[in-house]
């Protein structure tokens, strides 16, 4: 018979893994928690191993987060659910950058063995081989924000970014809208990939072809820009009355230079972001985005790595958050 689990624990008592961590933690809980969490304890004769009890020696109590860029929005909210879930758990959370290189991203998983940390959260930008490799061979925990192959054998939560493209599409459909362009990130990049195909079998699946494509050389706001000129300049007179991005920065950055041209949205051209980020309530008019839960897997993740923590032994999970679209007035 297995050894009872933190994770076991936590649905015994209907509570989240990091609220099992606090109770056990001595940390601040509610009464009823408290009292869910003991007697889930006491009815699987739960006892933590050494490692929760803190008796192993080089226990930090501090957890990583590490993304590709800690300015772009939808990082920063992933950041903020992981870091409610670990601190709640006794843990601090040290966010690092790994830039777009993936052997930058390697090198941040092999530096995990200085002991630093007790374990990872990583959202990579781009994977290979080297990466997953890394991973397998860590020193400590590794839960991936992201898509690595099944293979890996490693904890993930990803985004379901077609089926994302395909409620932008169908969007934009149901306003009328089908001559659609689409501005993606660099295509080999994780999210850029998964963004191509699903834009490419969303406009399938409805009997449309792309005005235009473009892929620009990042996801930033500046690489929108320079996308609009790209996209715009090549249009050479064929009509178009959307626009759909592959995150909300790019999307911004196109919606700039569509009103240095003059072209209002969304009367003239709509436009369409991906990760519903704050950006796209603060821009004008605000953006209409679809939502890929960075909140949702930002917490699942930090719920995963804290149980792998607890019990290295568990097989590893495949966690898929759904998108959801959030209308604003960028689209009629």
């Amino acid at each position: 018979m297995s050894r009872p689990t933190i994770a076991g624990v936590a649905r015994a008592a209907g509570v989240s893994v990091a609220s099992v961590s606090r109770v056990l933690n001595g940390l601040p809980a509610t009464e009823e928690m408290g009292e869910r969490v003991r007697r889930a304890v006491e009815e699987l004769g739960y006892v933590p191993d050494s490692r929760a009890r803190s008796l192993k020696v080089g226990r930090t109590f501090q957890l990583t987060l590490a993304v590709a860029d800690v300015g772009n929005p939808v990082y920063v909210t992933m950041m903020r659910a992981v870091e409610e879930v670990v601190s709640a758990a006794g843990y601090r959370l040290v966010v690092t950058t790994t830039g777009p290189d993936v052997v930058d991203e390697v090198a941040l998983v092999r530096g995990m063995a200085r002991g630093y940390a007790d374990g990872l959260v990583i959202s990579p930008l781009r994977v290979d081989d080297d990466l997953i490799k890394s991973i397998r061979e860590c020193d400590v925990p590794v839960v991936v924000a992201g898509n690595v192959p099944s293979s890996a054998g490693v904890d993930t939560v990803r985004a379901n970014s077609p089926k994302g493209m395909l409620l932008a599409v169908e969007h934009l459909l149901a306003k009328g809208r089908r001559r659609i362009a689409f501005v993606n990130g660099p295509v080999d990049t994780v999210p850029g990939g998964a963004r191509a195909k699903g834009f490419a079998d969303a406009m399938k699946a409805n009997g449309l072809r792309p005005v235009a494509e473009v892929e620009a050389v990042d996801f930033t706001f500046a690489a929108g820009r320079e996308a609009g000129v790209e996209l715009l300049s090549g249009l050479n007179g064929a009509p178009l009355d959307a626009i759909v991005a592959a995150n909300d920065l790019l999307a911004v950055g196109i919606m700039h230079e569509l009103a240095a041209r003059g072209l209002v949205v969304p009367d003239d051209v709509a436009v369409i972001g991906m990760d519903d980020s704050e950006l796209a309530e603060q821009v004008f008019p605000p953006l209409t985005s679809v939502n890929l839960g960075s909140a949702e897997r930002g917490r699942r993740a930090a719920e995963l790595l804290l149980a792998r923590i607890e019990d290295d032994s568990r097989t590893p999970r495949r966690i898929v958050v759904q998108p959801t679209l959030s209308v604003r007035r960028s689209t009629p």
